[in-house]
């Protein structure tokens, strides 16, 4: 008894030691942080108030997640609130995906699409599948794209390893497309055998040569590829229209640096624009030097602000012959993306997908380029409404990269342009990305995809169009100022091409 009294007593001694000591130790921590904030001269509430002052910085970093958490509204954050991303959540883990009591929408506020159902919607021996659009009918290889809805440009690099593979894997389960991104193409992209569209970006990453030029030699290799079904040039995305990608020297490990051809851990920041390309007869002459070389179908991603260099192009095209035209145009919104960018561009430089798209179908049509020339839409269309509303305003296509972040069970934490992403999607730490289990996100992956194409049709089918091809503008109206709402096709209306009013005549 006294000998276990004894133990006790001298581990109660030794604890109360270790109290004190940490205790001394955090007094003369405070005592320093007390010295070092009052005798800084960069931040005034520490100089003003010593120690607690630091919270302040905390607080404000916290408030992001506490926020999303607790705060905000089901329908009020950005860029992405969680009515939107609890319904990617849900489609990409196959759980029921209904609500009840009502919508929590609010279809009051100016520009809110409301599709107009049909009195005799289609009924289910009437539904089609949608066919696969062929694109690139004047390429060696013409793509005979099976999906309407696919992945948008994210590189290898910016994404890690298990979330490149998630994708490929889960595109490949899907049946839809995976686009690279500016950042050229790894095993990743390949392993799960996916259809892939390679993005030339401004710096030429993977397809350039010892220069910096665009490489024929490397464009036949691509060509050769069987899953390269297409090839993208990008003028520019929505992130950062008139800036060029930016990838921090963290995360330009060896592998990424053979890949794109560029210095290991040092930022990889591209050109603004493609230097070999300042007119529409240098796009042109690009758009089919690439098709030529390559065999492949090629078109172009651009953000739309400007738009007399369209009408030029357009022009240029049916001086030029119909086979010179570029196979696709990827309309991206101005109002941000997945890249890293100051935000003076993400939020006020090119004009949002609402504005872009029907600008670009209606010159287009103007021209007598609409069949020619798919139109793909890109640009915050995570959800079957906002997809849908693309389609009918004229697009062929759409492609999403946050969707898809979300399938690989991204929770908006807002650090995309760090390697410090806490799901392991954009970073390379190892310990970070172990959470990503590629084979698991693939299944998410692939069926985020098949449920958007899914409830997309159901929007179709309800307004009496048997798959989603078929919608038009007349499908979709739009919320004005005063509440009410008007057709999308008054506001805009159809372009015809002067040919087919000349036949009408």
């Amino acid at each position: 008894m006294g000998e276990a009294f004894s133990i006790a007593m001298s581990i109660l001694q030794s604890l109360v030691v270790i109290f004190v000591f940490l205790l001394g130790l955090a007094v003369f921590a405070v005592a320093i942080m007390y010295v070092v904030d009052v005798t800084q001269t960069s931040h005034t509430v520490r100089r003003n108030y010593p120690v607690v002052g630091r919270f302040r910085y905390m607080f404000e970093h916290m408030g992001e997640f506490f926020r999303q958490y607790f705060f905000a509204l089901d329908r009020e954050e950005m860029p992405f609130n969680r009515a939107q991303r609890s319904w990617a959540y849900r489609a990409a883990k196959g759980v029921d995906n209904t609500v009840a009591f009502g919508s929590t929408l609010n279809l009051a506020p100016s520009g809110t699409p409301i599709f107009v159902n049909c009195a005799y919607p289609m009924l289910e021996d009437d539904v089609e599948a949608p066919k696969p659009q062929r694109i690139g009918p004047h390429a060696r290889q013409p793509y005979d794209a099976p999906s309407f809805f696919n992945v948008s440009a994210m590189s290898y690099g910016a994404l890690s390893k298990p979330a490149v593979l998630a994708l490929s894997k889960g595109s490949k389960k899907a049946g839809n497309w995976l686009n690279t991104g500016e950042g050229g193409l790894s095993e990743w992209h390949l392993e799960g055998g996916c259809d892939i569209v390679y993005q030339i970006g401004t710096a030429k990453y993977g397809v350039r040569d010892q220069n910096g030029d665009l490489s024929d030699d490397k464009l036949r290799e691509l060509g050769d590829i069987e899953q390269v079904r297409m090839i993208e040039l990008k003028l520019s995305q929505g992130a950062k229209p008139g800036k060029g990608g930016i990838l921090p020297g963290a995360k330009v490990t060896a592998e990424i640096s053979k890949i794109r051809g560029i210095p290991e851990g040092e930022d990889s920041i591209s050109p603004n624009r493609h230097p070999d390309i300042d007119s529409a007869e240098d796009l042109l002459d690009m758009i089919n030097r690439v098709r030529d070389v390559s065999g492949l179908p090629v078109g172009f991603k651009s953000v739309v602000g400007a738009y007399g260099w369209l009408e030029e192009l357009f022009e240029l095209i049916n001086e030029r012959g119909i086979e010179s035209a570029p196979d696709f145009i990827t309309v991206d919104s101005g109002d941000g993306g997945t890249g890293a960018a100051p935000m003076s561009l993400i939020d006020n430089v090119g004009l949002p997908i609402k504005e872009s798209l029907p600008l670009v179908v209606d010159l287009l049509n103007k021209h007598g380029l609409k069949d020619r020339i798919k139109v793909i839409a890109s640009g915050k269309l995570i959800n079957p409404s906002d997809a849908a509303v693309a389609l009918c305003m004229g697009a062929d296509f759409i492609n999403s990269a946050r969707g898809f972040m979300f399938a690989l069970g991204c929770i908006q934490a807002l650090q995309c342009n760090k390697n410090t992403c806490p799901t392991g999607i954009t970073t390379h730490d190892k310990r970070k990305q172990r959470g990503l289990v590629p084979e698991d996100k693939a299944e998410r992956v692939a069926r985020y995809s098949k449920t958007m194409r899914k409830e997309i049709g159901t929007i179709a089918h309800s307004c009496g169009v048997p798959e989603p091809h078929r919608l038009k503008r007349m499908h979709c109206r739009i919320v004005q100022d005063d509440g009410r709402s008007i057709a999308l096709d008054e506001i805009y209306p159809e372009t015809k091409s002067a040919a087919s009013v000349r036949a009408a005549v």
